[in-house]
C-alpha cells in the first residue's frame, strides 16, 4: 500500500533536536509553509523560545522535552502529537551530538553517549514513528551525512554513527517495502552545514572545530527534509561538494584516503580556541541558532535544488555517470569538481554565473559574544552561559 503525502500546509511534523542548526531552520521553513509542529530536544527554555518566535508569526506549534536515546521520552513526543493534533504525517530524526578529536583520546563515556543519541536516538524515533504510521501512513526522514559514505578524521566516532544510521534506515526501508507499508523513508545527507555543530561538540583538542569547505547553508537541509515530506524519495545529498566526496569515495577510496588525511585535518582547525570542551554531548548545548559564525563564504546547494527538479534530475544522473565513468577510466581533471564547490587551485577557468552574494560576516560585540548573520537572531556566545 502506497503512501500518498500530504501538501505542507495540511501536515502535522515532528521535529528532533529542534531548537539549534538543521531543526531550527527545518522548523521555520514548515512553519513558514503552514505545517502545524511538534518540536522535541532536550532543553525546555530554548524550546520555550523558539516556539514562541514561530507563534508570533502565527504558527502551530507544541513542544516536548525530551532526550531521543530514552524511548520512554521518544514515546511522549508521538503522545504529545495525538493529543494536540490528532497524530502526524512527518517524522524527522534530527537530534544529532558531535565529538571532535583523535579516536584515540575519546573515552567510552562519550563514546556511547554520541550513539546513544545518533544512532539509538534514531532508531527509537523510527520505531515510534512506525507505530502511527503503519495504521496511518507518513514520511519517516532521518538525518545521515556526507560522512555515512565517507569517514573523515578527527570526527572517527562521529562518522561511524552516521555509517551505522545509513546501514539502519536503508534495512528498514527494504523491510517497509517487503510489508508494502505505507510508509516512505528518506536518508538526507548533508555535507558540511554552517550551523553551531562547531560550538557543540565535544572537543578534545584545544582549538574550535571549523568545518572543511564548501559549507552550505542550514537553510538548503531544510528545503530537502520538506521536499522529501511530500515528495517521496529514497535519499537525498545536501552539496555538490558532499556528492563529489561520496563518488570519489565509491570508486577510488585509496585516493580519497589520502585527500582527507593530507587536507581535511588542516582544514578542520580554525585559529579559534576552544572554548566549550564539554559541548552539548552530555548535556544541552548552544539552542537558539540556526547559523554559526564560519568565516567563510557558505554556499547555496544548485546541485541539491536540482536533484529535486524532475525535470532535469535525469540529466544530472546521467551527468554523475559519466563523471563516474570518467574517474573509473582515468578521463577525470580537476576542473569538473569546480561546479560542487571544491577550492582548486590549478583551476582558472572563469565561473560560468556569479557566485551567490556572500553573506555578511560575524562581527564582536561589545559583550564578547559574536553577532549572528541572520539578523533574527540574538548573539552566539563564545563561551557557555551560566
Amino acid at each position: 500500500m502506497s503512501h500518498q503525502p500530504k501538501p505542507l500546509d495540511q501536515q502535522i511534523i515532528v521535529i528532533t533536536g529542534a531548537t539549534s542548526g538543521i531543526g531550527l531552520a527545518t522548523a521555520r521553513a514548515a512553519a513558514k509553509a503552514g505545517a502545524r509542529l511538534v518540536l522535541a530536544a532536550r532543553s525546555e527554555k530554548d524550546l520555550r523560545a523558539v516556539a514562541g518566535q514561530l507563534e508570533q508569526a502565527g504558527a502551530h506549534v507544541t513542544t516536548v522535552a525530551a532526550d531521543v536515546a530514552k524511548p520512554a521520552d521518544v514515546a511522549r513526543i508521538a503522545e504529545a502529537a495525538r493529543s494536540h493534533f490528532g497524530g502526524f504525517d512527518t517524522w524527522v530524526n534530527n537530534a544529532g551530538v558531535g565529538i571532535f578529536g583523535r579516536i584515540e583520546d575519546g573515552n567510552a563515556e562519550d563514546h556511547r553517549r554520541l550513539f546513544e543519541t545518533n544512532f539509538w536516538g534514531i532508531v527509537n524515533g523510527s520505531l515510534e514513528a512506525l507505530k502511527h504510521f503503519k495504521a496511518h501512513g507518513g514520511a519517516l526522514i532521518n538525518l545521515g551525512s556526507v560522512v555515512s559514505d565517507v569517514a573523515i578524521p578527527m570526527q572517527g566516532m562521529y562518522s561511524a554513527s552516521k555509517h551505522a544510521v545509513k546501514g539502519f534506515t536503508d534495512a528498514l526501508r527494504i523491510e517497509l517495502e517487503h510489508e508494502e507499508a505505507p510508509v516512505t523513508v528518506t536518508l538526507i545527507k548533508p555535507a558540511s552545514i554552517d550551523t553551531p555543530f562547531n560550538k557543540n561538540v565535544r572537543n578534545y583538542t584545544d582549538y574550535e572545530l571549523q568545518l572543511p569547505p564548501p559549507v552550505y547553508a542550514p537553510e538548503e537541509v531544510a528545503n530537502a527534509i520538506l521536499y522529501a515530506a511530500v515528495h517521496p524519495t529514497r535519499d537525498i545529498y545536501v552539496g555538490g561538494g558532499g556528492k563529489v566526496m561520496s563518488t570519489f569515495n565509491k570508486h577510488a577510496p585509496g585516493v580519497m584516503d589520502w585527500i582527507s588525511a593530507k587536507a581535511i585535518v588542516g582544514q578542520e582547525k580554525s585559529d579559534k580556541p576552544a572554548a566549550n570542551p564539554a559541548g552539548g554531548l552530555q548535556q544541552p548545548g548552544l539552542g537558539g541558532h540556526a547559523h554559526s559564525d564560519y568565516p567563510g563564504h557558505v554556499m547555496k546547494s544548485y546541485y541539491t535544488r536540482t536533484t529535486m527538479n524532475p525535470l532535469v534530475a535525469g540529466a544530472l544522473a546521467a551527468a554523475g555517470l559519466a563523471v563516474a565513468s570518467a574517474l573509473i577510466t582515468g578521463n577525470f581533471s580537476w576542473g569538473k569538481l569546480k561546479d560542487a564547490g571544491v577550492r582548486i587551485k590549478e583551476l582558472k577557468a572563469p565561473e560560468p554565473a556569479p557566485a551567490p552574494a556572500k553573506e555578511p560576516q560575524a562581527a564582536a560585540t561589545t559583550n564578547g559574544s559574536v553577532a549572528p548573520k541572520d539578523p533574527q537572531q540574538p548573539a552566539i556566545p563564545q563561551s557557555p552561559q551560566a
